[in-house]
């Protein structure tokens, strides 16, 4: 797997400062993508140990508040493969507890393209949606561009707390109506000072 970019001190991937991966390769080809130098496969760098280890130690301050991975597209099988170990480390070096998240973003609809059965459910992707804290899902869409939604595009995306939904879908909830949303700040989600 390569990748294309990492950004410290982050704000505008997730919430707080983060430090974020962008993954490259995406066969999505989202019209007005804002990151189309990512969709190569080949673009940027190889995603290696040392870069691994560079990425964990720039999380260690107390005022980085976790982790986001977005590309590209994280989610594509082959990349799959690349960023689960990775995934799994940081959620050993950060548990919960410690108050860092992990957030990704991908094209994908969770519930359609990302649960067993769907094209894009591999070995791995529980694996990494188990550490995940926040998946941002769908694709962007030019026509439901909103600027006023915070940490997405467009409205069709969503910012599904994980933990909770996959606690849904253990319960016996189907995943259609398994989805539980992240609760962003009042502020942020009304659009009002009240």
């Amino acid at each position: 797997m390569n990748y294309a970019e990492i950004k410290h001190f982050d704000i505008a991937n997730g919430e707080g400062v983060r430090t974020t991966l962008f993954v490259s390769g995406c066969r999505r080809g989202c019209k007005n993508c804002f990151n189309e130098v990512a969709w190569n496969f080949a673009a940027g760098k190889p995603f290696a140990r040392e870069t691994e280890d560079a990425i964990i130690e720039s999380m260690r301050p107390a005022y980085v508040d976790g982790l986001t991975i977005l590309g590209g597209e994280p989610m594509e099988p082959e990349n799959q493969e690349g960023l689960v170990a990775f995934v799994e480390r940081v959620r050993d070096e950060f548990p919960r507890e410690s108050g860092k998240t992990i957030w990704c973003f991908t094209g994908d609809t969770w519930d359609v393209e990302l649960v067993d059965g769907g094209c894009h459910h591999t070995e791995f992707t529980d694996r990494i949606l188990r550490c995940v804290d926040v998946l941002v899902d769908g694709p962007f869409v030019q026509d439901l561009h909103d600027i006023t939604l915070r940490f997405r595009g467009s409205s069709n995306q969503r910012l599904i707390d994980m933990p909770e939904t996959l606690e849904a879908v253990a319960a016996g909830i189907a995943p259609a109506k398994a989805v539980r949303l992240w609760g962003d700040e009042r502020v942020y989600a009304t659009h009002t000072m009240d």
